[in-house]
């Protein structure tokens, strides 16, 4: 469930993903409506893909924003407007399976813990790099939610103090100065201050800059782009090597948006900066990779979700 789109799919572990179902999330002007969004995706899922009813087991529903898988409480859902809506009892109105929530990003990693390149991990910390940066954390093979089920917002952590506003309302926030978000907005300055780039079309215009037009620039050794990307990927480093001294983890996944399209020229540099700031012993046998799981990985994380919450193997 995201601002932008709704992505839905029929899964299992034997077959993976059977079927499929996008669609753009519609301008919702009330909670409610996001109800019957989500309920109609269900309804269309199972039309297109002739699943008979009884073989659901659960609709596990991955959300941008704080929840509580217990209560079925969105917390705050800044990207999508909700504050303080039980989601959970309103789906359960409209939808007659088991209704399961959880953070996207935590939804994510459980997908790359178990049918990932986190399979073998103990203690994997997964971020995910895109219009924001999001991280979700397993200790001992085990999501690890925090006391208030706000764990992994690493892209909070503070890395500039007084540097560039975040949504979130802080300064200088590691989502404000390494997400793309960040990097365009570094790009479009350096343009608007008369620096030559390929990108000057797309400010020009007012075109979104998106991920895949930001690897293409970086292809193509637009300097702007290329320098701006580079020094993202100095600062997501030194802080993954100081989240891993902090925690010990043996695995780093990679993901979202801008680490797909610009895996091969972020990834490398990333573990670059990694090495020049983390602890020697920190680092023996510590694995980065990027996941090559992509959007799927939240879908496959509904699996050990209704494992966890309703004791069934799907």
């Amino acid at each position: 469930m995201g601002g932008t789109k709704i992505l839905a799919a029929a899964v299992n572990s034997k077959q993976g993903i059977i079927a499929r179902y996008k669609k753009a999330t519609p301008n919702i002007k009330k909670p409610d409506e996001y109800v019957d969004a989500l309920s109609d995706a269900v309804e269309a899922l199972l039309k297109s893909s002739s699943i008979p009813k009884n073989q659901i087991a659960a609709v596990c529903l991955g959300i941008p924003g704080s929840v509580n898988p217990l209560t079925g409480r969105i917390g705050l859902a800044p990207n999508l407007g909700l504050k303080n809506y039980f989601i959970k009892e309103k789906l359960e109105q409209k939808i007659k399976f088991p209704i399961l929530i959880e953070n996207d990003v935590n939804l994510g990693t459980l997908g790359v813990k178990y049918f990932g390149l986190g399979k073998k991990a103990r203690n994997l910390l997964a971020v995910f790099i895109g219009t924001g940066i999001g991280g979700a954390m397993i200790f001992d093979g085990k999501l690890y939610r925090g006391s208030t089920y706000t764990a992994g917002e690493i892209g909070h952590i503070t890395v500039q103090k007084g540097g560039p506003l975040c949504g979130c309302g802080k300064r200088g926030c590691f989502e404000a100065v390494a997400s793309r978000t960040a990097i365009v907005r570094d790009i479009t300055k350096d343009i608007k201050s008369n620096k030559r780039s390929s990108l000057k079309q797309f400010v020009s215009a007012r075109q979104k800059i998106k991920s895949k037009t930001l690897a293409s620039a970086v292809k193509s050794n637009d300097k702007v782009a290329v320098k701006h990307v580079e020094a993202a990927c100095e600062i997501i480093g030194r802080v993954l090597a100081n989240i891993a001294n902090l925690l010990n983890i043996d695995t780093i996944v990679l993901g979202g948006g801008l680490i797909e399209a610009l895996n091969h020229h972020m990834v490398p540099l990333i573990k670059k900066s990694f090495k020049k700031y983390v602890l020697k012993d920190t680092a023996k046998g510590l694995k980065i990779a990027a996941s090559k799981l992509g959007d799927d990985a939240a879908l496959f994380g509904g699996i050990p979700l209704a494992e966890e919450f309703l004791n069934i193997k799907v």
